[in-house]
């Protein structure tokens, strides 16, 4: 055979391969946790890995107020169990995400908690976010 054929027929073969393994039924997944709003800011927190896991994780948390303006004026606290001290989260550019490492455990510690503390606010608050985190 032709070495030009050969090589036609190796690369379409291959081809086929990938192109039927990426139409390969994909399992739905859960976000990893739902975002919440507070005054005029949403909060939303992902984690890396996505989905999180046992061991540490690190947490981005994104603020975005009215018209998705990004909260880069607010300080962001963060926490996976009540008796940790809260750890400041640093702002990742004036963009309005905020980044952290916390540990994730079984129990307690499923969940992130947030302090918020925007300049235009007078007070703070601490927002609650299940983790949804696969068996």
């Amino acid at each position: 055979m032709n070495p030009v054929k050969k090589s036609f027929w190796v690369i379409l073969g291959w081809g086929t391969l990938f192109f039927l393994s990426a139409c390969g039924k994909t399992e739905p997944s859960l976000p990893d946790t739902t975002s919440q709003t507070w005054n005029d800011w949403t909060v939303r927190v992902e984690s890396r890995p996505s989905p999180p896991r046992d061991g540490m994780n690190e947490f981005l948390v994104m603020v975005t107020g009215a018209h998705d303006r990004p909260g880069s004026h607010c300080l962001v606290d963060i926490r996976t169990a009540q008796s940790d001290p809260w750890k400041q989260a640093i702002q990742d550019g004036r963009v309005g995400v905020y980044r952290r490492a916390a540990l994730v455990e079984p129990g307690e510690r499923r969940t992130v908690q947030v302090r918020l503390n925007c300049a235009d606010e007078a007070q703070n608050s601490v927002l609650f976010f299940p983790l949804h985190v696969p068996n």
